[in-house]
């Protein structure tokens, strides 16, 4: 757990912690049941659905079919009130700041929207980290548990519609955020998969609840099953201060002048200045 005193970051007692954030430290995710009430809900899914109407969905994966990049809306704060209020939430923010501290910021903001089919060409549904791992380590070399495990950044669900076994929910392996490694990949599709005798945990869950997941932990979208009713929930990243905002591609929102762009002509030229292809939380 840490806070910001002064300018720099210190440790801080995580007992002074809400339960979910000590669960996000020590297990990798938590789960924020009825978090928001039906009304929120409602307006949240309702500004939602209508930006799915009057807005196109953006090409940040190429290799994705048509039809499952209708599923996604970016950047989602800067196109409805009730998103912007969301984000900020207390609710959120007070598991999120002790472990990412007090000027932690949104990074990514996408809206989920899911329909039922019978597979799924986007990577979610394979075992994967959102990025990092942040502190990489070799196989076989334990965690020194005297030094608290540390937490660039945290994805949340704000589920918007009920989420049971046969629509797919998210699912994790406990523990996983600290084994500093990403999960094999030769097993990403692999049901079975263990890290220290934690198996594969899904988290089904009610319009309302807010489930939360540390960067590096293992996780994955699970297989639907018959009766799937499709999925829909806000997605939001929040990184900390020093983890740069991915709300819009490099190409559409930098720092560069034209100048500097048109100069940068191979492509390590353009990712030194900034000018990165769509990745992790921003594709």
């Amino acid at each position: 757990m840490i806070t910001r005193r002064r300018i720099y970051l210190e440790l801080r007692d995580g007992a002074e912690a809400p339960e979910a954030a000590r669960a996000l430290e020590r297990e990798g995710f938590a789960a924020l049941r009825g978090a928001f009430a039906a009304g929120e809900v409602a307006e949240l899914a309702a500004e939602i659905e209508r930006v799915y109407e009057t807005v196109a969905a953006d090409v940040r994966n190429p290799g994705l079919a048509a039809e499952e990049r209708e599923d996604f809306r970016y950047e989602m704060l800067n196109r409805s009130a009730a998103c912007q209020r969301a984000v900020a939430d207390r609710r959120i923010l007070d598991v999120l700041e002790p472990l990412l501290g007090e000027d932690c910021h949104v990074i990514a903001n996408t809206a989920w929207r899911n329909p039922p089919r019978p597979s799924h060409g986007h990577g979610g549904g394979n075992w994967h980290i959102d990025a990092g791992p942040h502190v990489p380590r070799p196989p076989g070399v334990p965690w020194d548990d005297r030094i608290p495990y540390p937490v660039f950044a945290v994805g949340i669900h704000l589920l918007l519609r009920d989420c049971g076994p046969e629509s797919g929910p998210t699912a994790v392996i406990p523990g996983s955020h600290r084994s500093g490694q990403a999960p094999p990949f030769e097993r990403v599709q692999d049901p079975a998969l263990a890290f220290e005798g934690a198996g594969t945990l899904p988290l089904p869950g009610r319009a309302g609840d807010v489930l939360l997941f540390v960067s590096d932990v293992w996780h994955r979208r699970m297989p639907t099953g018959p009766g799937d009713r499709g999925r829909f929930f806000l997605q939001v990243h929040y990184g900390r201060r020093d983890v740069a905002q991915r709300l819009r591609t490099t190409a559409q929102t930098n720092q560069l002048s034209a100048q500097a762009i048109a100069r940068a002509r191979e492509p390590r030229e353009r990712t030194v200045i900034g000018l990165h292809a769509p990745f992790f939380y921003d594709g």
